[in-house]
């Protein structure tokens, strides 16, 4: 009788677990949808990859990792891993949520070819407001702000190489004048 009350126990814990991480998703895609200029993205790009939380940390040496899902036409097609190491001054931890907007098949080709990677950056994140920029070695551009998840807006100057990408910040302080490189993987369905 106990090990059906624990299996049953794990099972409803999988269950409401499972749940919590799929209502992550629609969280994030939720957020990003009514952010300012990122919600215009979604009538034209060719499809995304949603990474619902990234938890970013360093004390001169840092790193970040992340989780997400990749999507064309609305489907979700695979799965995909953002991590990155940072060597500079930095000192703290955030998290936040990114999304990456493909143009055009082929810019979804780069990134689902192998591991593509982003390249230099400085962030500012303050618990519920942040703002950022990056720039990347592939020539794309980045810039996000947020009044907290909820309220976010968004500013951008538009795709680079075919990409454009956007944060909320969710909470965490972080200083950081750092250069690193995100580095994606991808897992089609």
């Amino acid at each position: 009788m106990q090990k059906l009350f624990k299996a049953v126990f794990l099972l409803s814990f999988l269950t409401v677990a499972g749940g919590a991480w799929a209502d992550q998703y629609s969280d994030a895609l939720h957020s990003f949808q009514t952010a300012g200029e990122s919600g215009r993205y979604f009538q034209s790009a060719y499809g995304y990859a949603l990474f619902p939380t990234i938890g970013k940390g360093g004390i001169g040496v840092g790193g970040a990792h992340g989780k997400g899902r990749v999507y064309v036409g609305g489907q979700h097609v695979g799965n995909s891993t953002m991590t990155q190491l940072t060597l500079g001054l930095q000192l703290g931890g955030q998290a936040y949520s990114q999304i990456i907007f493909f143009q055009d098949q082929p810019a979804f080709a780069a990134f689902t070819a192998g591991n593509f990677e982003f390249s230099a950056q400085a962030t500012a994140v303050a618990i519920t407001a942040g703002v950022s920029a990056e720039a990347n070695t592939g020539g794309g551009m980045a810039a996000g702000a947020s009044g907290g998840r909820n309220d976010a807006t968004t500013a951008h100057a538009g795709y680079r190489k075919g990409m454009a990408v956007f944060t909320i910040a969710k909470g965490g302080l972080m200083y950081e004048v750092a250069l690193g490189g995100q580095k994606f993987s991808y897992t089609p369905l």
